[in-house]
């Protein structure tokens, strides 16, 4: 199918990389339906939604910046999107980079979780007070590197 994207005009997108978010995303709930493309600059990826090509995401692997990352969700939240394994699901954070030059983050409150058989997500919200709406990507990158084994 073809989809116009923010990122790289109208493109081919296999089905398979089509993702439907039944309750959408917080401040777009009206948006459910959604293509994963790869993003130029590894290892981000674009949400980009099907509907309205102004409406595209940064996401990143949460786990590849914050290794001590956890998610506690509730299995009800999951079986919503049928997840009853986690190793079946996908998990991104959606990434803000300012146009003033300031830090890149990352929003590890609300991940999104992507169930990779059936290709339906949900965005979830923690209630861990160690995640916030803005993490910053670079400097907590650094701390990981530099932390002991």
């Amino acid at each position: 199918m073809k989809v116009a994207t923010k990122a790289y005009g109208l493109v081919d997108v296999d089905e398979r990389q089509s993702i439907k978010f039944p309750y959408g995303l917080l401040g777009f709930e009206q948006l459910k339906d959604y293509v994963l493309l790869d993003a130029e600059q590894q290892p981000f990826y674009w949400l980009q939604s099907v509907d309205v090509e102004r409406v595209a995401f940064i996401l990143v692997n949460p786990f590849l910046f914050r290794p001590d990352y956890e998610l506690d969700i509730s299995d009800h939240e999951l079986n919503e999107i049928g997840i009853s394994d986690p190793k079946d699901a996908l998990v991104f954070t959606i990434v803000t980079i300012p146009a003033d030059g300031s830090a890149m983050t990352a929003n590890l409150q609300g991940p999104l979780v992507i169930n990779k058989d059936n290709r339906i997500g949900k965005q979830m919200i923690l209630m861990d007070p160690r995640w916030k709406t803005k993490h910053d990507i670079v400097a907590e990158l650094a701390a990981a590197r530099k932390a002991p084994c």
